[in-house]
């Protein structure tokens, strides 16, 4: 939900030291930064975003980087190894593979791989009930040059973008707002965005969360079309379209990363 500013520029991967033990972070420089500010991030882990560097003092900001990290190495190790813990669930749930397992609609789903069963260029999938639990049913078209986890991407994406349509459709006209534009992304900070000119985004990946939650993104986006701020007034809007909001937002940050890493699948060698 976090809402327009500068987008920092590419990442650079750096260390440092906690005694005996190395954590890596991205470094990444930001116009919205007066001073070292610290995010965990559900790919890349811990992100670091300093000033831009024409910006007095901060041309070589290690210094002040690994003095910040180090007065709070417990809530960086903690956060770090959680990160480790959750890569790790994800990697044994399976991702994008035949027998993988993903979440759609809050709920895992066992991937089914059918080869060769459409003539052409286009895979399909569908979404089946099966005795041992849900299935995403690929059927691989025979000309099919997309890789797994693209053509299960793009069919999330479709769902996600009628979703969120369906629930716009269902809480614009209550809140007496109106989107210019909705564009689907795929960011790595943040679940939705709202500009002053109307203009809104989410992200695809809301589709694999709980519906409620989904509903909660979209209705704080609209609501932000009236009331710009985080204030009483705002929370107030949200309050009345969506009551459990605070719940909802609570399982986004708890399944941040394991939304960020559904679709990744180990290696088939294990490595």
């Amino acid at each position: 939900m976090r809402h327009e500013g500068s987008v920092a520029n590419e990442a650079t991967l750096r260390t440092v030291r906690f005694g005996q033990r190395s954590v890596e972070y991205r470094l990444r420089r930001s116009a919205r930064c007066r001073g070292v500010r610290v995010t965990i991030d559900g790919r890349d882990g811990l992100v670091v975003a300093v000033p831009p560097a024409d910006r007095r003092g901060w041309a070589k900001p290690e210094g002040h980087i690994e003095a910040f990290l180090r007065e709070r190495h417990a809530w960086v190790l903690k956060n770090v190894d959680q990160i480790a813990r959750e890569r790790e669930a994800a990697r044994a749930r399976g991702g994008a593979r035949h027998g993988g397992q993903v979440p759609f609609h809050g709920e895992l789903h066992r991937v089914r791989v059918i080869p060769g069963a459409v003539r052409g260029r286009r895979s399909t999938v569908e979404r089946a009930g099966a005795e041992s639990g849900d299935e995403l049913v690929v059927s691989m078209a025979t000309g099919e040059r997309r890789p797994l986890d693209r053509i299960l991407t793009e069919w999330l994406r479709e769902r996600a973008a009628a979703a969120i349509e369906r629930a716009i459709a269902r809480h614009a006209p209550a809140l007496g707002v109106q989107p210019l534009q909705v564009d689907l992304r795929d960011p790595r900070s943040r679940w939705g965005s709202a500009s002053r000119k109307g203009r809104l985004m989410f992200s695809w990946r809301l589709v694999l969360a709980p519906p409620s939650s989904l509903e909660t993104v979209v209705v704080h986006e609209l609501a932000h079309l009236r009331v710009f701020g985080h204030g009483p007034a705002f929370w107030a809007l949200v309050a009345s379209r969506q009551p459990s909001h605070a719940a909802d937002r609570a399982w986004l940050r708890r399944n941040s990363h394991a939304l960020h890493a559904a679709l990744d699948a180990p290696d088939l060698d294990g490595t």
